[in-house]
């Protein structure tokens, strides 16, 4: 028996349903996190209390600091997973793009936006 090159349809459709409840989950944190930094929901006294603005100012920038890189992490797992909807479209999705062989199922249910296998992704960080 020939080995498996590409998931079938019914096998993408489940992975479609996962990355799309992710996506739905992540884009909702994502807004989340830039609407705190626009001060979108603000309800503070950071306009009105000049006196603890001061002794907050350096821990709001550190929050605020750690809020972008968060809010940055955030946007690139929401492009990997969209990338992902695009290779299901194509039925390329589950392929290890250094191998070309398939990515095991238990690891894109956990890892949805993955393109390499454990295996490919070891190899690559030990020679780079």
């Amino acid at each position: 028996m020939a080995e498996k090159t590409r998931y079938s349809d019914e096998e993408l459709e489940e992975f479609r349903a996962i990355i799309t409840e992710k996506l739905e989950l992540a884009r909702r944190d994502y807004n989340m996190m830039m609407r705190q930094l626009m001060n979108a929901d603000g309800n503070d006294v950071d306009d009105t209390s000049p006196t603890y603005k001061v002794l907050e100012e350096g821990s709001a920038t550190q929050s605020k600091e750690q809020l972008v890189q968060l809010a940055g992490r955030q946007q690139k797992f929401i492009l990997g997973l969209e990338a992902a909807l695009v290779r299901i479209e194509n039925k390329t999705y589950g392929i290890d793009r250094i191998t070309g062989e398939l990515i095991p199922k238990e690891r894109l249910r956990i890892v949805p936006h993955a393109t390499l296998s454990v295996a490919s992704k070891n190899a690559r960080n030990k020679n780079g």
